[in-house]
């Protein structure tokens, strides 16, 4: 655990100031003649003023949740749903959904692995959800709440409720300008559209959401087998930051937010694309705030952005509060 979380830790528990505990620290090293490190020292310090600091023992508020903690309970509003991530390694397939939840002590990323990624299916903003045997992990300098098979997540549990979620505008990435990209994960940029594609639409399984596949004209989930299939989509765009432009890719609720349309009304488009000739027009020109990562697209030789977050119209009020921090 870094030394600046340790020393959290400790001014949240004491009435000893940072610069109390950056002494006992030192006056450690010093005793010790360098044999340990400051983050050695930091811990013995902890461990003197019975500071425990993995120890999750029962559940925690946000802000009290540190790096390195198992068997982790919070319990928090659910502020930001990400799209399911598919992926494929040297151990098989698998996947991974990310949600925000915060209470009124803070917020904190929440990654879901394997089956119960699918739980995100059953989530909307402001259901609060409860978490068991969650593990911590650092990611990029930010606390995330990881959770596998043996945790569990409820939803909208009974007798449960949420004050006002303390806001941290820009939580969990980083604003970046377009021509600073490279292959980054949790990033943030800001432009405007000035070109936009017609979606494009394809078979996926109602039950869930993968992509069907075409045997003998049959459409075919490996999962769920024949199906009766629903659309899902993707919407291309271009966006200028001043800076530079970018490629940015939206998928299925994005794309919603996007052109600000239910599932519904995407889905009229399937039949008449011309009729996204005049929603183009009125996108283009329009400023939006993007959270996701730039990848590059090997067959395009070129950098995309693959947008796990939308925000149409982003506040000027909000940008005024990112500056100010």
């Amino acid at each position: 655990m870094p030394t600046s979380q340790i020393i959290d830790k400790i001014i949240s528990e004491t009435d000893l100031t940072e610069t109390e505990i950056k002494g006992r620290i030192q006056q450690k090293l010093d005793a010790l003649s360098g044999l340990i490190s400051e983050e050695g020292a930091a811990h013995i310090v902890a461990n003197e003023l019975s500071i425990k600091l993995f120890d999750a023992g029962g559940r925690l508020q946000i802000k009290n949740i540190l790096s390195g903690m198992r068997s982790v309970e919070t319990i928090g509003k659910v502020t930001n749903i990400f799209e399911i991530r598919e992926f494929e390694n040297a151990r098989g397939k698998g996947k991974v959904a990310n949600i925000i939840i915060g209470d009124e002590t803070g917020r904190i990323r929440i990654a879901i692995w394997g089956s119960k990624a699918d739980k995100i299916k059953e989530l909307k903003e402001n259901d609060i959800v409860k978490i068991k045997n969650g593990y911590v992990r650092e990611n990029q300098g930010r606390k995330e709440v990881h959770l596998n098979d043996n945790s569990e997540l409820t939803i909208n549990p009974s007798d449960e409720t949420i004050g006002e979620v303390l806001q941290t505008p820009g939580f969990g990435y980083t604003r970046k300008n377009i021509n600073e990209l490279k292959n980054d994960d949790n990033v943030e940029i800001m432009g405007f559209i000035v070109q936009a594609f017609e979606p494009r639409f394809y078979e996926v399984c109602p039950q869930c959401s993968k992509k069907l596949k075409n045997k003998e004209e049959t459409l075919v989930c490996d999962e769920h087998g024949i199906v009766t299939p629903d659309y899902s989509y993707v919407l291309n765009f271009q966006v200028d930051d001043g800076t530079d432009i970018i490629r940015a890719v939206a998928f299925r609720q994005q794309t919603q937010k996007l052109l600000d349309k239910t599932h519904e009304q995407v889905l009229i488009l399937r039949e008449k694309l011309e009729n996204f000739e005049s929603i183009k027009k009125e996108l283009l020109g329009e400023q939006v705030k993007l959270v996701g990562r730039a990848q590059q697209n090997n067959m395009f030789d070129r950098l995309e952005f693959v947008t796990q977050l939308v925000f149409a119209k982003p506040s000027p009020e909000d940008e005024i509060k990112r500056l100010e921090q």
